[in-house]
């Protein structure tokens, strides 16, 4: 296959003089499902001669902007692994200690380590979360249905451990070297509880071990002692907690032998098992394992199935019949191995759920679709390869810098003796399998992308139908789907949202409820790509926006008497607003129970910020009216928008509502005459536009007295600047025309000439013009001195510190708290942002 794997980005440290990163040790990375990359180097310190063990957090979308912390551990970090949230990790050491990392302040480029848990001196070799019992199945051959209940299932799994109510309870379980078996609870309150056990009454030496779950709440660890001529073990963990102590059973399973070990012919040749790995953390019936000697490397892949145990014919005439079932034992048998293949370094694992019946496989390979059936393997040599996670056959190949297809022997020899090579020694797979990020001995981060076909050529309609289904995978976990971004060219923008928002269409109304920001902020990231739907994102992050905004002042609406009949009084604003179609601002008024509006002073004009941006827009959408003709300009798709519209209709019925009780929150605007009634013209003009497109699939032209009124706007009012949020500072659109990006870890790249920015930078402020908190619509000066954060995502702008200490702005400040409203996470910005 052709270009089935390509380089995106690599990024590199700076070459310090006096510390380096020390690369005879092993390292370990892993990637989260919200596309944060953690892995680990070793400093060392030419001055003190010992190592700082490093553990570096970086998001996929600004890899230059690491977070890199002394993880205080005291020996060699030997595991990370993430949670089902992708918020928190956990690091393991070669001294038995164990540390639970978190965001500070929801900041993914600040990191602590809170809790942990400790076996003394016993290096950790495998460890775990507890599995939650959340559990998908990806249906290929149901990726043309209309329900993303059906294409996405979920499995009847059991949590590990569950507290009262059936609620997962959080934890990790860890293998010592010395074949302990380690498990702690997290309580709600804070408190860990941990408990060890040996995995069986024979103790002896793990090199290797993992873990994997099953559907009744099991827990299942591999182990080997690293030789391949002893027998892989398996054993079952219970965890139970019986006063308020935990407590592990454990009890042997099968084992098995590798057969290359069997194998008259490779009787001794592969000394080692170097890799051993179940196919996911919650399929504890398949295991992968890889032996080899000093230059080369077999893997072989096992099942775990049930198989009747045949019965001597002596037995059979006198034993009773008893439903005529012969017993049942479970057994290993090999379902694949490789030939022999250069020495292996770093294997990676799909973590993608897809299904694996019969149809669903054949439908994977009639479209060519791939994710989620490919694992890994990266060599010696600096190559990596891509083969099918059952059959082991090659379906990608990428060769490395220094893995160029050798030409003939003599180049070959040359290259054996041209020095080390630089090759990967950690390897992960995007959640979604279309990148794949490598960490090599000098701690160089590799960003590989995927194709969805293996580089098989697809006609465009198949290749977006790949993508859209992974986005709607995305959609329904809330996982983030920056890799799948990697993919998307210019030409499929346009068609990629519309077929979005037709499925999303085609869902029930309370799934279309829970999904409805996430969504927008989808679109919003996908028509970043495209230099023809760049004006469209400020509209979706404007969306955004307004949807929050409408909640948050809607719900600070409170009922007169306590027992009010079943509607909110948000609901009932939103119903008689529909109903009473009237263009005058005060006859929609006179139907609504004015008592429920009474709020404190001192919290209306808290708010005023934020209904000034409602009066804002509202002016400038509709003195943008009379040039609809053209896209480009932000604010352009508000004008079809009927839903949108009638939202700004109810606010602008609850701010005059307002503007009674207090004068000074009403927004502000700058007429030529002191007699005009801004709000009231704005409102009656809005309600006609809203009238033109409120239904969906009737939206008529507005008629031209409309548009005349909207065109001598601007001589009756100012129009003010909308502060658009800024075009996103990220790797993305970088990386669409496929020339690899160089970066350094701690520099942010100049990459200021990008095409489709610079068309926009006509809507943004420019660089030393005062700057603004996108959300608390607050101005913050030329050169700001409070400290802010920005999203990863979006690229808004706020301050990490509140200002306010009313209840309302808490209520607002609280939706976006932990994420940017866009759904992205929060980084923490350079006192020095310009």
């Amino acid at each position: 296959p052709g270009s089935a794997m390509d380089l995106a980005y690599v990024c590199e440290w700076e070459k310090k003089p006096k510390s380096n990163h020390c690369p005879s040790i092993p390292l370990v990375c892993a990637w989260s499902c919200r596309n944060l990359i953690a892995f680990t180097t070793d400093l060392r310190n030419e001055e003190e001669k010992d190592l700082t063990h490093m553990v570096h957090i970086i998001d996929t979308e600004h890899p230059w902007d690491v977070y890199s912390v002394n993880s205080g551990h005291t020996e060699v970090i030997t595991c990370l692994e993430w949670d089902q949230s992708g918020s928190r990790l956990l690091s393991a050491d070669a001294d038995g200690h164990i540390k639970c990392w978190s965001m500070t302040d929801h900041l993914a480029n600040s990191w602590e380590s809170t809790v942990g848990s400790v076996v003394e001196g016993d290096p950790v070799v495998a460890l775990s979360w507890l599995h939650n019992g959340v559990k998908l199945a990806l249906h290929v051959e149901k990726s043309g249905a209309s329900n993303f209940g059906e294409k996405f299932s979920r499995v009847k799994f059991s949590p590990s451990l569950t507290l009262f109510g059936g609620k997962p309870m959080e934890g990790w379980i860890a293998v010592t070297i010395s074949g302990l078996v380690t498990v702690s609870l997290l309580k709600p309150n804070g408190q860990v509880l941990t408990s060890t056990e040996s995995l069986c009454r024979l103790r002896c030496r793990v090199a290797l071990a993992d873990v994997a779950f099953t559907g009744g709440g099991n827990i299942v660890v591999a182990t080997s002692d690293g030789s391949s001529a002893s027998p892989v073990q398996f054993y079952k963990v219970c965890v139970s907690v019986v006063n308020e102590k935990c407590k592990i059973d454990t009890e042997i399973l099968p084992s098995l032998f590798m057969r290359c070990t069997t194998d008259p012919a490779r009787k001794d040749k592969y000394p080692a098992i170097t890799h051993l790995k179940f196919l996911a953390r919650d399929m504890s019936e398949q295991v992968l394992l890889c032996a080899s000697n000093q230059s080369s490397s077999i893997v072989e892949c096992w099942s775990l199935r049930k198989e009747g145990l045949p019965v001597n014919n002596i037995f059979q005439q006198i034993s009773p019949v008893v439903g005529d079932k012969q017993p049942m034992i479970l057994k290993w048998r090999i379902l694949s191995a490789t030939n022999d293949l250069d020495r292996v370094s770093a294997v990676a694992l799909p973590k993608l759920p897809i299904s694996l019946t019969n149809t669903d496989l054949k439908v994977a390979n009639d479209t060519k679709f791939f994710p989620g059936l490919g694992l890994a393997l990266a060599f010696h040599d600096g190559s990596v390869h891509i083969v099918h996670r059952l059959s082991l056959q090659m379906m990608a190949v990428f060769y490395g810098s220094s893995s160029q297809r050798p030409v003939d022997e003599q180049s070959l020899k040359r290259q054996r003796t041209a020095g080390p090579l630089v090759h990967f020694k950690a390897m992960q797979l995007s959640w979604t399998s279309l990148a794949l990020a490598g960490i090599d001995s000098h701690g160089k981060l590799s960003m590989l992308r995927i194709s969805p076909s293996m580089g098989h050529v697809l006609d465009m309609n198949m290749s977006l139908r790949h993508l859209l289904f992974l986005l709607e995978y995305c959609m329904v976990t809330g996982y983030d789907w920056w890799d799948i971004l990697l993919h998307v060219q210019p030409n499929m923008v346009q068609n990629l949202v519309e077929k979005l928002h037709e499925e999303y269409m085609r869902q029930n109304a309370a799934l279309q409820q829970v999904l409805s920001t996430r969504i927008v902020a989808m679109k919003a990231s996908l028509c970043k790509l495209s230099s023809s739907t760049i004006a469209r994102v400020c509209d979706y992050h404007a969306k955004l926006f307004l949807i929050a905004i409408s909640c948050t002042l809607k719900s600070l609406l409170r009922p007169h008497f306590l027992n009010t009949p079943d509607k909110s009084p948000g609901d009932r604003l939103t119903e008689i607003c529909s109903k009473i179609t009237d263009i005058d601002i005060d006859k929609v008024m006179i139907n609504l129970k004015t008592e429920e509006f009474v709020l404190e002073m001192t919290t209306l004009q808290s708010l005023q910020q934020l209904i000034q941006w409602v009066g804002d827009f509202v002016l400038y959408l509709l003195a943008s009216l009379p040039n609809q003709g053209s896209p480009v300009r932000p604010g352009h798709s508000f004008l079809r928008d009927g839903a949108s519209l009638g939202m700004f209709r109810e606010l602008m019925v609850v701010i005059r509502i307002w503007g009674l009780l207090k004068p000074s929150c009403l927004p502000v605007y700058t007429a030529t005459s002191d007699t005009q009634d801004s709000m009231s013209l704005l409102f009656r003009l809005l309600t006609k536009l809203w009238l033109c497109c409120r239904e969906e699939n009737h939206i008529t032209e507005p008629d031209d007295t409309l548009i005349d009124e909207c065109c001598l706007l601007p001589s009756q009012l100012l129009i003010p600047n909308i502060d658009w949020l800024p075009i996103n500072d990220g790797i993305i659109s970088k990386l669409q025309n496929k020339q690899l990006v160089r970066l350094q870890f701690g520099k942010a790249p100049g990459l200021v000439g990008h095409t489709v920015s610079s068309q926009f930078d006509a809507f943004v402020r420019a660089p030393g013009q005062p700057k603004i908190d996108h959300l608390r619509r607050l101005h913050l000066g030329a050169y700001p001195t409070e400290e802010c954060k920005s999203c990863t995502r979006c690229g808004c702008v706020t301050m990490l510190k509140s200002p306010n200490k009313v209840t309302a702005v808490k209520q607002w400040e609280q939706r976006w708290i932990k994420n940017c409203l866009c759904g992205g996470l929060w980084r923490r910005m350079p006192l020095s942002y310009s």
